[in-house]
């Protein structure tokens, strides 16, 4: 089976790309792997997590309760510290500890931003990690609010893990100037750690920002880690960053549809296979086209050429994202490439959100089979009826 045989659009993942990367990720943290815990929310394909887990990766971060079933399911009996990267409540929580009490040899902490919440993260047997605003107002406390940063910390007690401070909103500018603007967030975010006493792991720094906190001094005298996961798969958007090294290994493999023009064509992958999140354009082809992809609606992709004819109606185009981490969450499969040739075709298995407020396995199971018994109900009624 070759790509080209396959319906479109297809979410391609080049494994040898993808370890070429953990190779240079590695190369970038001195082969001190441990300062490395990457978001899972990237990606989402268990043959991915394995080679992470294969490079010696133990340190992980994720969002999602399916995120975390997948990864230690993928991990079996490899122990894993995962760090929930949101503050989570009600059945999300429940589900969380469901999963902790099922995998007692992995380590599971999580965000917090409240003493109340973190005294129910230790009596759930949660590590905690203290959630920090450095001024991107997303989540956390800010970092000048030391009383409250101080009661989560008492709050938590013997269950402090360490403090969280994501400083991956700077993305804008030169290398050397998010340098300069992420050093002085960590001057900040490490003056912090000294004035509490905290000895814990000091978490920082999303794709844009890891290289400029690997070169901050002043972690030296900390358990410091980053937590970049577009590394693994890298990106249009990241490939503007100025951060060398790292290879495009997701691409979207689409068709041309319709040809309005000599110089525009139409592709059916739109927003439903690319993240139209991120801003214009949302893909770029590879090998690069003298030209421009215009917003997409949901099956459709525009391109118009700037000088030159457009590809032909039925020629096959390879995009990569600019925007990875989503793009892999829109698909249902993956085509697993190694050297360019297709090893397997899986399912992207920790996609999406669960929704069931348990997760066992016979809970599950009962659920579908009732599913199905109101299935073929329907189906008679609907026999009768005619």
């Amino acid at each position: 089976m070759t790509p080209e045989a396959l319906q479109t659009p297809t979410l391609l993942i080049h494994l040898d790309r993808v370890r070429h990367n953990l190779a240079t990720m590695q190369r970038m943290v001195g082969g001190r792997i441990e300062r490395w815990r990457p978001h899972v929310k990237t990606c989402k394909v268990p043959e991915v997590l394995a080679l992470l887990l294969d490079a010696g990766v133990r340190r992980f971060k994720c969002a999602t309760t399916r995120e975390a079933q997948v990864l230690l399911e993928v991990a079996g009996d490899r122990p894993i510290d995962l760090l929930v990267a949101m503050a989570q409540h009600g059945a999300n929580l429940e589900r969380f500890a469901a999963i902790a009490a099922e995998a007692p040899r992995h380590r599971l902490s999580m965000l917090t931003e409240d003493p109340a919440h973190a005294a129910t993260l230790a009596a759930r047997g949660f590590g905690a990690f203290v959630d920090l605003d450095p001024g991107y107002h997303r989540t956390g406390i800010p970092l000048e609010e030391r009383q409250r940063i101080a009661a989560v910390v008492t709050a938590a007690g013997p269950a402090m893990r360490g403090l969280h401070c994501y400083d991956g909103h700077l993305h804008d500018g030169t290398p050397a100037e998010r340098e300069a603007a992420a050093h002085a967030v960590y001057e900040r975010f490490v003056a912090l750690a000294r004035a509490l006493a905290v000895r814990g792991e000091l978490i920082t720094s999303g794709t844009p920002t890891f290289p400029a906190a690997l070169s901050f001094a002043g972690f030296a005298d900390f358990e410091h880690t980053v937590s970049p996961g577009t590394v693994v798969y890298w990106d249009a958007r990241s490939a503007g960053l100025g951060i060398d090294g790292f290879v495009c290994a997701v691409e979207v493999q689409a068709r041309v549809v319709s040809r309005p023009t000599a110089q525009r064509c139409t592709l059916d992958a739109g927003s439903k296979a690319f993240d139209a999140a991120a801003g214009d354009p949302c893909a770029v082809p590879v090998p690069a086209l003298d030209g421009v992809a215009r917003a997409p609606s949901e099956e459709h992709l525009p391109f118009e050429m700037r000088h030159g004819e457009a590809p032909r109606v039925g020629e096959l185009l390879r995009l990569v994202p600019r925007h990875v981490c989503p793009t892999v969450n829109l698909a249902d499969e993956a085509v697993l490439l190694d050297g360019g040739a297709v090893v397997a075709i899986v399912p992207v298995r920790a996609r999406g959100h669960e929704t069931r407020p348990r997760g066992d396995a016979e809970e599950l199971d009962r659920s579908d089979a009732e599913l199905d018994e109101q299935t073929v109900r329907d189906h008679d009624v609907e026999r009768r009826l005619q």
